[in-house]
């Protein structure tokens, strides 16, 4: 194994990092909630990795079901049809919003986002603008990393995307107008509006329902119906990215039904193929499918639909409808909040607790005016915060959590039990004892 951490160490870059500090660990196996190492240590993920792994590892149903496609088609070009085709699409059809009845399959997240930007652009010519969020991520290629707010597009400016037009987020924990909710009349949200009419060319909003790598931002529960609604009184698309708060994550299969809303266009990935083979998924209503059957759709690549991929969705769904996933995750949900609670009571470095579902963040401040022990300066600049430390101790104690510079991000596999959140909370009870050393009074 030596062998291997050397060829990795020297021959793979690892994403968003300094080269020279990274010592990966080898992983060999995984099995429910845990993964194990090289010397047989086992890891509670207690992150889903970056969100991701939602029916946990091994489930044999889905690994079969791609086994067996890998025995019948394993390619065929987009421009012919297949049977593993036609079974993902009616699997979609039962569990996305009624009103999305067209696809487009990809490979990742942000190849999704990418079709979903140019279909917005096709569609509504000569608008070209799209609004997005200040705290946002939403993928890494051209259009996607144009579209994120964090500090991730920093480092390949100016070469971004042109037509880009920002807007402030729901983060009432520290809002970005210096309001308070409710009081604030959400500000951030009519803000859009005035936007909108002043831009003029405005094609599309994209927002994530839920904050996904940013903090796990929950809006207020008037926000995204009054978002949604401007949208649509100002005739442009509303875009929502669900490649993390898709697939049961939040209780529902998709974030946008947690307010009754029908999206016009719907990303997602990670969690359709259990995150066992890649995929990527951007969904759209009728009226755009409609109008493509006259104009072309000038968009696709090579594993576009690709048979493998395509055949983990009818799978995954049968597997969320058989264990009764949405339920267990709402009542886990719900015992996980309520022990993330107990954890601020007892941390005075905990600032806030905030999240729905299997979906939270603690985040860790270092005064009593809630001042962050990182920021993205910090992450642009390869500077190691405080929580960078905290999680990597909790990572030394066997549980795996996935954090920004100032936050923790408790996003479980959603097949977790009562036994294995307690044993995440108690790793986090200890490992944030630093945190509360370094809090001043």
């Amino acid at each position: 194994m030596d062998d291997d951490k050397k060829i990795i160490r020297e021959h793979i870059f690892k994403t968003w990092s300094k080269q020279s500090s990274w010592e990966p660990i080898i992983v060999t196996s995984s099995r429910g909630v845990y993964f194990y190492d090289s010397n047989g240590k086992k890891y509670l993920d207690f992150s889903s990795q970056f969100v991701n792994v939602n029916l946990g590892y091994g489930n044999e149903r889905v690994i079969n079901a791609i086994k067996e496609q890998l025995d019948t088609l394993q390619y065929i070009n987009p421009s012919f049809g297949a049977v593993v085709r036609a079974k993902a699409t009616k699997a979609l059809l039962e569990v996305m919003p009624k009103n999305l009845t067209k696809f487009f399959f990809s490979t990742s997240g942000t190849e999704a986002n990418e079709a979903a930007i140019k279909v917005s652009r096709l569609y509504k010519k000569p608008s070209y603008k799209i609004l997005a969020r200040y705290r946002s991520y939403h993928g890494s290629t051209e259009a996607s990393i144009s579209l994120t707010g964090d500090y991730r597009r920093w480092f390949v400016e100016p070469n971004t995307m042109p037509g880009v037009v920002r807007f402030p987020e729901p983060y009432c924990f520290r809002c970005p107008l210096k309001l308070k909710y409710p009081e604030c009349n959400l500000a951030c949200a009519n803000y859009v509006d005035y936007i909108i009419k002043q831009e003029k060319n405005v094609a599309a909003i994209i927002i994530e329902p839920i904050t996904g790598t940013n903090g796990v931002i929950v809006p207020p529960k008037e926000y995204m119906p009054l978002l949604w609604k401007i949208a649509k009184e100002n005739d442009i698309l509303f875009i929502a990215d669900e490649v993390m708060t898709g697939w049961g994550r939040v209780g529902e299969w998709f974030a946008v039904n947690l307010w009754n809303i029908q999206p016009d266009i719907l990303t997602t990935a990670k969690g359709a193929s259990a995150s066992y083979v890649p995929i990527g998924i951007t969904a759209f209503n009728k009226e755009i499918g409609e109008f493509f059957e006259d104009h072309i759709f000038a968009h696709g690549h090579t594993f576009e639909a690709h048979p493998v991929s395509l055949a983990a969705i009818p799978a995954v769904i049968e597997e969320y409808k058989r264990l009764n996933l949405l339920s267990h995750v709402k009542v886990m949900g719900e015992y996980l909040g309520k022990r993330l609670l107990e954890l601020k009571e007892r941390h005075k470095s905990i600032g806030d607790v905030r999240g729905i579902g299997l979906f939270w963040a603690i985040e860790l401040v270092k005064d009593k005016n809630n001042t962050p022990f990182g920021d993205y300066e910090d992450k642009y600049e390869g500077k190691p915060t405080l929580v960078d430390i905290i999680s990597k101790k909790a990572l030394e104690k066997g549980v795996y959590v996935y954090n920004g510079p100032s936050w923790l991000i408790i996003s479980p596999p959603l097949i977790i039990n009562k036994e294995e959140i307690d044993q995440g909370i108690e790793t986090l009870d200890e490992v944030i004892k630093e945190a509360d050393s370094a809090f001043k009074d």
